[in-house]
């Protein structure tokens, strides 16, 4: 199946030249492109209209969470027809395991899964394994390892209609391909008996299939709403893959438990020799009971250290990732297209995490808490990744030395569609030595003259506590303003960058999360306090992003407070007044008029309030002589399948708000043990 972009508009500006010379690229096979377009251009538009012109599988890699799921939903939108996933590490909270020997102390891994991202992450595998018109928008979790694709596909139950099995044989391959059975409402990955009927929730789907036996034959397969129980339709087949992708058949798993007895045995009498005699004793204890549960049961905490043993890897050999389900050519070399968001951030992320990992499965394997063979439990090396991916195109306003090299010449796209042009940039001394109170003092004057004419302002510091102490100090100027940096929880960003562009309050001051992946039209001025700072927040790349804050306003401008001009501040402002330049000899050539971007203020934060402030009220007038216990676990039901739904849609700010009234709900039926179950299984969903 082709991919089918849809779109309300065609390319305009530069999308089009940018558009044909990536997909020429692509076509003589050049590896590596790298798309410089600034902010505003339309990046994701032209990708999408190269992966529509290309027809291949697509991964796309985003820096985090948020922007990955921000991505998704705009390729979603873009390709409404055919399959675009999300896939992201499922863990809400995660403290991997650690020893640090300077204060003997030991930290066990502890994590939350997350069963909403989990089973997206399965809907994106099923998808590359069954289909050609994928998109998976990941975080760099992709390059971490996952279960063989062979293995997860190999396993797969057909269930068909009229197919001679008994409901015990059904009951048994469900339990070999890892699906847990309960008695309570179904969940992604299980199943339960209900007399002669079987109802199973595929671990990477919301709906229930009940499977109707009569005598040893399968009468029906009926797909029904797992929340109302009405019948959605039916089927004269299922598939159902693996409940988990670590999928080991026996016979590997006694090969694998086999290794692991005698790689014990290697380490112990070497710890032996080094006169080691608590890390053995700590190593054998530890292996030998991990041994014991595996056996039994098939799992124990910490089983992905074991991970090359049950994938029959050799030392050193790289594991599985998300990149060995896209498919290959027949050569072996991958046959996908790599879009690299953000790749000024993206990349050195992915070339970063190997290393980390490394030093810390060290210290656990040389003081006894792992074996050896945990190294190998591991993400990929920049090398490995690179050899794993096909061809890649990287997109950035502000692509590195690294993207640069690998590309030659890039791609531009300095034309933005709406006309409008990069913000006037103007160079300000800090003002005397007292430093900090003179640029205060201008950028107030400057904001408060925005204010006036109905616009927000911005303005960047070096620290947190800077941007405390400015708001305060701002605040108390009877301004109007607000701070943001990274201890403030998402939801409540999220609600502070919402009220901002309603101007609830007029001064945003922040530090690193004013760069990339703020849509803030409102903002008229950009401070940046302390620009010669030379460093991380003040480097070329820093300060391009900061001042393309301002480019989506026609009366951008942005202020850099600075008694030496640096490097990165001379290249920063030339680049800018060079791109600034372009788009205005666009505009004369074909007579376009600037616009300011309108957008609305829901597509940053949705009506999180409004459904926060409802939710309350819809409790405060809750009557429990009105609504009974059934009632309250039918609306309790209800609004599990509404948060699931959200889920679904990455709108995982909606989904939080609806996890907090399930909470809310349950405290009502007079029960403690139901909330603190659903507070486990759903709690910070986001």
């Amino acid at each position: 199946m082709s991919f089918q972009l849809k779109a309300p508009y065609e390319p305009a500006g530069d999308q089009p030249q940018a558009i044909d010379a990536l997909v020429t690229g692509l076509k003589k096979n050049k590896r590596h492109q790298t798309l410089l377009g600034v902010t505003g251009s339309g990046k994701t538009f032209t990708v999408a209209n190269v992966i529509a012109q290309i027809g291949k599988p697509t991964l796309v890699i985003a820096h985090n969470k948020t922007l990955a799921a921000q991505l998704a939903s705009e390729y979603r939108e873009f390709f409404s027809n055919n399959a675009v996933h999300y896939f992201v590490s499922y863990y809400d909270y995660y403290q991997p395991e650690a020893y640090v020997p300077t204060s003997d102390t030991y930290i066990e891994k502890e994590a939350m899964v997350n069963e909403d991202i989990e089973r997206l992450r399965h809907a994106a595998t099923q998808a590359l394994l069954t289909r050609d018109d994928v998109i998976i928008v990941a975080s760099v979790s992709c390059i971490y390892g996952l279960g063989s694709p062979e293995e997860y596909e190999k396993v797969n139950l057909k269930i068909v209609k009229g197919e001679k099995i008994t409901r015990a044989e059904l009951l048994r391959k469900l339990i070999s391909l890892y699906f847990e059975r309960t008695n309570a409402d179904l969940s992604p990955g299980t199943f339960r008996s209900v007399g002669n009927n079987v109802e199973v929730m595929p671990a990477a789907e919301r709906v229930a299939y009940r499977i109707a036996f009569k005598a040893d034959e399968v009468e029906s397969i009926t797909e029904i709403d797992a929340t109302t129980r009405v019948t959605v339709g039916r089927h004269d087949a299922l598939f159902v893959f693996p409940a988990k992708h670590y999928v080991t058949p026996k016979d590997v798993l006694d090969a694998a438990l086999a290794d692991i007895e005698a790689e014990l045995e290697t380490q112990l009498k070497k710890f032996e020799k080094e006169g080691k005699l608590l890390e053995a004793d700590r190593l054998k204890r530890r292996t030998r009971q991990d041994i014991t549960l595996i056996r039994e049961f098939g799992y124990c905490n910490g089983i992905e250290n074991y991970s090359r043993h049950f994938d029959r890897r050799t030392e050193g050999q790289p594991p599985h990732t998300l990149l060995s389900y896209f498919p290959k050519k027949a050569d072996g070399t991958p046959d996908f297209l790599t879009v690299i968001d953000e790749s000024h951030v993206t990349l050195p992320q992915i070339g970063g995490m190997y290393a980390g990992d490394r030093s810390r499965k060290l210290t656990l394997v040389e003081h006894g808490f792992r074996l050896p063979s945990a190294i190998d439990n591991r993400p990929l090396m920049f090398e490995e990744f690179d050899a794993r991916v096909g061809n890649i195109l990287y997109t950035s306003a502000t692509p590195a030395e690294t993207e640069v090299q690998k590309s030659g010449e890039l791609v531009e796209m300095m034309v933005r569609p709406t006309g409008l042009l990069d913000p006037e940039v103007v160079l300000r001394p800090v003002v005397s030595k007292g430093a900090f109170e003179g640029q205060v003092k201008d950028f107030i004057n400057e904001a408060e003259g925005v204010t006036k004419r109905g616009g927000r302002s911005l303005v960047t510091v070096l620290t947190k506590k800077m941007a405390e102490d400015l708001a305060e100090f701002l605040v108390k100027r009877n301004i109007k303003a607000r701070y943001l940096h990274s201890d403030v929880k998402t939801v409540e960003r999220i609600e502070i960058l919402s009220d901002f562009r309603k101007g609830v309050f007029d001064v945003l001051v922040g530090v690193n999360l004013l760069r990339e992946g703020l849509d803030l039209p409102e903002v008229e001025l950009v401070g940046i306090l302390d620009a010669d700072k030379e460093g991380f927040l003040r480097s070329e790349t820093s300060l391009i992003q900061t001042i393309g804050r301002a480019a989506r306003n026609v009366n951008g401008r942005v202020i850099l407070y600075a008694d030496v001009m640096t490097g990165s501040l001379t290249r920063a402002v030339d680049e800018t007044n060079r791109r600034r330049a372009v788009q205005a000899a666009y505009n004369t050539e074909h007579g376009i008029t600037p616009q300011t971007i309108k957008k609305e203020i829901r597509d940053i934060m949705g009506d999180i309030a409004s459904r926060r402030a409802k939710a309350v009220s819809e409790l405060a007038a809750l009557d429990t002589s009105v609504y009974g216990p059934k009632e309250l676990k039918k609306k309790i039901k209800e609004k599990r399948a509404e948060m699931h739904d959200a889920a679904d849609k990455l709108d995982f700010e909606t989904a939080a708000i609806l996890r907090d009234e399930i909470l809310a709900l349950e405290t009502k039926t007079g029960s403690k043990s139901p909330a603190k179950k659903s507070k486990k299984n759903v709690d910070k969903i986001i």
